[in-house]
């Protein structure tokens, strides 16, 4: 099985011991993993300001760069969504590419609903202990469906308590170019998401998006927390929730 890994600019940028976690998790079970170097963004950002222009030119891009990968997987429900949801969208109009389009939308996954679903895994490979509480981040949660996804794949460790936190699915107000253009909002948003981690008393947040742990993590320091770890679900997973640091 030949797996394209779509790293995400924000993990290649900011965290890339993500892109390194989802990479050994593949290759854990089997996988023949390929990750372009000449990756870069999915056209989210643009697309979602009404740069549509920019956003054909990078799915273009990523559509030649993961052209012979039976999969295209990756760790973050936002950029997973882009390509399955709204790539087929931006090229409504031109049947031509729409086909192909539509075979690599067809293949997309977030990485937690490849693993559950397509892999099927049984076997985790890192090693956690202590208690968590996740966060649903909004693409991944309301345009892929993944939720039940990472909790299964996290009560396979043995180490690992899962506490809910109150209102888990709602925004943390990131939401991309959502907290620079309303960056009031954006605030008190986080704020909230954040007094619903801290009522836990868990020891980590987890999600499945990187720019959601940016934004929880930035309020969390900033309100004075510097205790409550802030990781990626590939992270704990793969046993590798220190290495960034």
């Amino acid at each position: 099985m030949r797996v394209g890994l779509f790293v995400t600019c924000l993990v290649d940028l900011m965290r890339p011991s993500i892109g390194f976690a989802a990479l050994r998790l593949l290759k854990n079970v089997g996988c023949e993993v390929v990750v372009p170097e000449s990756q870069t963004c999915c056209g989210q950002p643009g697309y979602n300001s009404g740069d549509r222009k920019s956003a054909k030119s990078l799915a273009l891009k990523l559509l030649r760069e993961f052209k012979d990968c039976d999969y295209v997987v990756l760790p973050s429900g936002s950029c997973a969504g882009m390509i399955k949801v709204h790539y087929p969208t931006l090229f409504a109009n031109e049947p031509i590419v729409l086909e192909s389009i539509k075979r690599l939308s067809g293949c997309t996954y977030e990485l937690t609903d490849f693993l559950v679903n397509v892999l099927k895994i049984e076997k985790i490979p890192g090693h956690y202990s202590g208690t968590l509480t996740y966060h649903d981040s909004c693409s991944g949660l309301r345009e892929l469906g993944v939720q039940a996804q990472p909790r299964a794949l996290l009560a396979k460790m043995p180490g690992v308590t899962l506490t809910e936190m109150q209102n888990a699915t709602t925004c943390c107000g990131f939401g991309g170019t959502f907290s620079v253009k309303f960056g009031d909002i954006s605030t008190r948003m986080a704020d909230k998401k954040c007094a619903n981690i801290t009522q836990t008393g868990a020891g980590a947040v987890v999600a499945g998006d990187l720019g959601c742990l940016l934004n929880i993590e930035g309020r969390l320091r900033r309100n004075g927390d510097l205790r409550t770890k802030v990781l990626h679900v590939a992270e704990v997973l793969a046993g590798m929730e220190d290495t960034w640091k």
